[in-house]
């Protein structure tokens, strides 16, 4: 079956065959055909699907020149797999061939992949079929991740979801991308495989994607750059949607020389010819960016004389080492080596790859493969095309090309999650921070005034009343300049305030150790947040929480111990009255009864008194540390529910994120 060209030998116009649209042969002669030049179809506008197509014929020099539109019809008995319907009768010689209909034809129904022109080399002497999915082909069916990957992928989705709020856009725009394409992706189809063909000016990729396709479909030559835009070739149908992804046009779209080896071999394989990786043109290498991060897998094709070039391996190999899985590193051009320069020169190339940190697949281990062939020859193709073979009836490579993108994106965000140290807020932390805050509102000083108000409480209850009034009038009689200065109130305050700040310093600096450096800082700020207002709400507190108003409690042994004393104080009056009742001659003289009164009531007092003080002093000292206690537990409340549960949440958000970024790792 030959290909059917407008550029066929037209030197006698005379002897043009009838039936033959625009095509002159000599007479007697049977069609002679060259190697054909470029043919790009431009994209089908949608119609009924009735009309030919104008196409873009490229001569075999270069130049903007060389282009110029034709219409392409169709010499009879020749058939055109997919190349467009004719109108006119079914069984006419010369159908009748009609422009392109208008896009907005309201009966136009839509071709999935578009029709397209391919070149044909005259030594096939078979037309390459180009791809058309019908109405009732049915849908390809969409991807679907295992367990572990899925797991992963909703880990990761989570991890971006709890840290928007701590870490900025730029730092998650990675793995926000992952999820997308893992995402959009998914939704596409599961039976096909896409793989990129990359590699560097004059490396001979493109000859190797005609050698894969079997016709000659992507051009080759001298010139430099020789591919500006990415070629995709389908070996099945259903892939239109993954192309329309790659952004590749339909008039850049074909299929491979049909054959059932080739077909039942790499079925499902979409393959992309690249432009050069290191081109002169910006736009070729933003194409080779773009493409390379969606495709399933790459064929990195290298040459004997730059297969070690600096820019492959810094900016493409080398960033890519963990996705050596769905990698393949072909050298190329083998025929121009001698001996054994081959295997030297792939053993150093191996070398290379190891250096990079990519995994090599040998011994049965996972990794990259690395081949050795000749496209120009075709010696090492049989072998690089049943690896793809085996590559594409996995149907694995997109899950683990999306696995291998989960890693790359976990690996970067490594040190916003991550830490050696252990993190979060100790017991002993937690207690030191509400001693500082005791410290802050006095709760010690607090404790021992109560302590001292019991005990003078005691004093006024059990004390004699000659003692006591003996006090009242030396503390009458005391000079005001003998006394210490008493702390203004603002200096205490301001004492107060600087305590508090220092505690909260204190804690976030504990909490914050280890942490990484987004999440140290959200606990700071935590921690800054809380201590505003954190002085006057303490001070309100030890309002509250202080000694409470009137006198302190009495135990129950008081009205005996001030019945003691009233007793003692009435022996002495009695025997004071009796002797001066004996002095003045009313009573009878006796100064023994008397005089044992008064000194019972003079010893007794003073012992009474001493009893009540030391059986005061558990009281008084249980009555302190009763209310050193309150104002503690008041501080630390205030403390714990402005600073404490702040910085303790912002440590639990990060352990959420942790344990996420384990299940993103695929560890715990």
């Amino acid at each position: 079956m030959t290909a059917v060209t407008d550029q066929d030998h037209t030197e006698q116009a005379g002897n043009a065959v009838p039936g033959e649209s625009g095509e002159g042969r000599r007479d007697g002669e049977s069609p002679v055909e060259e190697p054909l030049p470029e043919v790009e179809a431009r994209a089908e506008p949608e119609g009924e699907g009735e009309h030919a197509r104008v196409e873009t014929v490229s001569g075999p020099e270069s130049g903007p020149e060389r282009d110029e539109e034709r219409n392409v019809s169709e010499a009879p008995g020749r058939a055109r797999a997919g190349w467009g319907r004719r109108r006119g009768d079914a069984g006419s010689g010369s159908p009748e061939v009609v422009d392109d209909a208008p896009a907005d034809d309201d009966s136009a129904g839509a071709w999935d992949d578009g029709l397209i022109a391919r070149r044909v080399t005259a030594e096939t002497e078979q037309a390459a079929v180009m791809e058309v999915r019908g109405n009732n082909a049915p849908p390809a069916a969409p991807l679907t991740y295992d367990g572990p990957l899925h797991s992963r992928l909703d880990a990761l989705r989570e991890l971006v979801g709890l840290s928007r709020a701590r870490l900025d856009s730029r730092t998650l725009a990675e793995a926000g991308q992952v999820l997308d394409e893992a995402a959009a992706r998914r939704r596409l189809s599961g039976q096909h495989t896409v793989v990129a063909v990359a590699g560097a000016t004059g490396s001979g990729k493109s000859q190797l994607f005609n050698a894969l396709a079997g016709v000659a479909i992507s051009e080759t030559g001298v010139r430099r750059p020789t591919t500006a835009a990415p070629i995709a070739c389908s070996w099945s149908d259903g892939s239109a949607s993954l192309i329309e992804r790659l952004g590749i046009p339909p008039r850049l779209r074909r299929r491979p020389l049909q054959s059932a080896e080739s077909e039942a071999q790499l079925r499902g394989l979409v393959l992309v010819d690249l432009p050069d990786h290191d081109s002169a043109a910006v736009q070729h290498r933003e194409h080779v960016d773009r493409i390379l991060a969606l495709v399933d897998a790459v064929i990195w094709v290298v040459d004997p004389e730059k297969y070690a070039d600096a820019i492959l391996h810094e900016r493409y190999l080398r960033p890519m080492a963990g996705h050596a899985e769905v990698m393949f590193v072909v050298l190329n051009q083998i025929d121009r080596l001698p001996g054994e320069a081959a295997e030297q020169v792939l053993d150093d190339l191996r070398r290379l790859l190891d250096e990079d940190g990519i995994a090599l697949g040998e011994y049965g281990e996972p990794g990259a493969t690395v081949l050795a062939l000749s496209a120009l020859t075709g010696d090492g193709v049989g072998e690089l095309r049943e690896a793809l073979g085996h590559f594409v009836t996995e149907r694995g490579a997109p899950a683990r090309r999306i696995a291998a993108d989960v890693d790359a994106a976990a690996w970067r965000l490594h040190p916003v999650y991550a830490t050696g140290r252990r993190t979060g807020l100790s017991e002993e932390a937690r207690d030191d921070f509400a001693d500082r805050l005791a410290d802050a509102v006095g709760a010690t000083a607090a404790g021992e005034a109560a302590e001292r108000a019991w005990l003078r409480n005691a004093n006024r209850a059990c004390g004699t009343p000659w003692l006591r009034l003996w006090r009242w009038f030396g503390d009458r009689r005391e000079p005001a300049t003998g006394r210490l200065p008493v702390r203004a109130q603002p200096d205490e305050e301001a004492t107060a305030r600087q305590r508090v700040e220092q505690a909260v310093r204190t804690l976030a600096d504990r909490a914050s150790a280890g942490l990484p450096a987004p999440w140290a800082q959200a606990v700071r700020e935590a921690a800054v947040r809380g201590s505003q207002g954190l002085p006057e709400a303490l001070d309100q507190l030890t309002a509250r929480a202080g000694l409470p108003p009137g006198r302190p409690p009495r135990p129950g042994w008081w009205p005996v111990a001030v019945l003691a004393q009233a007793s003692m104080t009435l022996l002495q009056i009695v025997g004071g009255l009796w002797l001066v009742g004996q002095i003045a001659g009313v009573m009878a003289p006796n100064l023994g009864v008397p005089v044992l009164l008064m000194v019972a009531g003079i010893i007794g007092g003073p012992i009474v008194e001493w009893s009540c003080r030391m059986a005061a002093r558990g009281p008084a000292r249980r009555y302190g540390v009763e209310a050193e206690r309150r104002l503690r537990e008041a501080a630390s409340g205030c403390g714990r529910a402005r600073v404490l549960d702040p910085v303790a949440a912002e440590l639990l958000r990060y352990r959420e994120v942790r344990e996420q970024y384990g299940r993103v790792v695929g560890v715990g």
